[in-house]
């Protein structure tokens, strides 16, 4: 009878506010795992120092930098029979955060894969958004130029369920900014910043209340909640589906993005980002 392998790769989540959060699974795997691969080793140390443990393991780093090689090697731990602990600076790898490709790298080689549970800055902020929470989708973060950003807002305008995103501080105001005028300035959505932490901040209100707000800048760790679109009566949604007629009626998409903008009052650039990124999943 063949023994079943000891190895596997752990998914660690980290506490994204107060160390006080870690779970006891949490803390008995980074103490006991054989090696534990952390996005920034510095961290891990003042994590471990914070929870009053010390890594029996080996401690090695795990970051977009070295991920495509490193990715192979701690596969070969597991396949060695070690218990692998990859954590990330907050929050659960892989979630917007290094962790794909080693567990790609195991799955491939039929390797154990599991995780340790913990905070998700995505579901802690979806919780307390207030916005719906029975249907959502996560966008992670968008793209920096503002163009690629606003024709991946486009193709979420008619997207019903409520939506969660990652944005760096400095990028917010912009963010909020290019979504209001795609998705309208009275969508409703929710700013959370510094989850969990002393100075957590959570403000509510429509996407041009909240670009104003940012206007003066804002610090700290940021996730972004939108409402999602109405189901009835969503104006850039109409306005789309007439686009869509008209083209399929062979009238030309720029032709009829401006005859039908001015009909309804729909925001022509917005309307036409929409109408490509409507082809491109098409």
């Amino acid at each position: 009878m063949t023994p079943e392998p000891t190895g596997a790769l752990v998914l660690a989540a980290t506490p994204i506010g107060s160390h006080r959060d870690a779970s006891p699974a949490l803390r008995d795997l980074l103490a006991g795992a054989d090696v534990v691969a952390a996005e920034d080793t510095r961290r891990l140390v003042t994590l471990l120092r914070r929870l009053g443990i010390s890594a029996e393991g080996r401690i090695v780093s795990y970051f977009e930098g070295n991920e495509a090689t490193r990715a192979a090697e701690l596969a070969d731990a597991v396949a060695d029979g070690s218990r692998v602990a990859l954590v990330t600076d907050a929050g659960m790898p892989s979630v917007s955060d290094p962790g794909y490709r080693v567990v790609r790298a195991c799955i491939d080689r039929g390797q154990r894969v599991t995780a340790v549970p913990g905070p998700s800055a995505v579901l802690t902020a979806l919780a307390v958004s207030g916005l719906a929470t029975d249907r959502f989708c996560f966008e992670g973060f968008l793209p920096r130029k503002s163009g690629e950003r606003r024709t991946r807002l486009a193709g979420l305008a008619r997207e019903p369920r409520t939506t969660v995103l990652f944005e760096a501080p400095h990028r917010l105001q912009e963010l909020l900014t290019d979504a209001a005028e795609v998705l309208g300035e009275e969508r409703q959505a929710v700013v959370c910043r510094e989850l969990t932490k002393p100075h957590e901040e959570i403000i509510r209100g429509t996407l041009a209340e909240l670009r104003d707000w940012a206007a003066d800048g804002v610090r700290g760790e940021v996730t972004v909640v939108v409402a999602g679109a109405p189901e009835t009566g969503d104006p850039l949604g109409l306005a789309l589906e007439q686009v869509d007629e008209r083209v399929a009626m062979g009238e030309k998409l720029s032709g009829a993005v401006r005859d039908v903008a001015e009909a309804t009052g729909a925001n022509r650039k917005a309307l036409y980002e929409a109408a490509l990124a409507a082809r491109k999943e098409s």
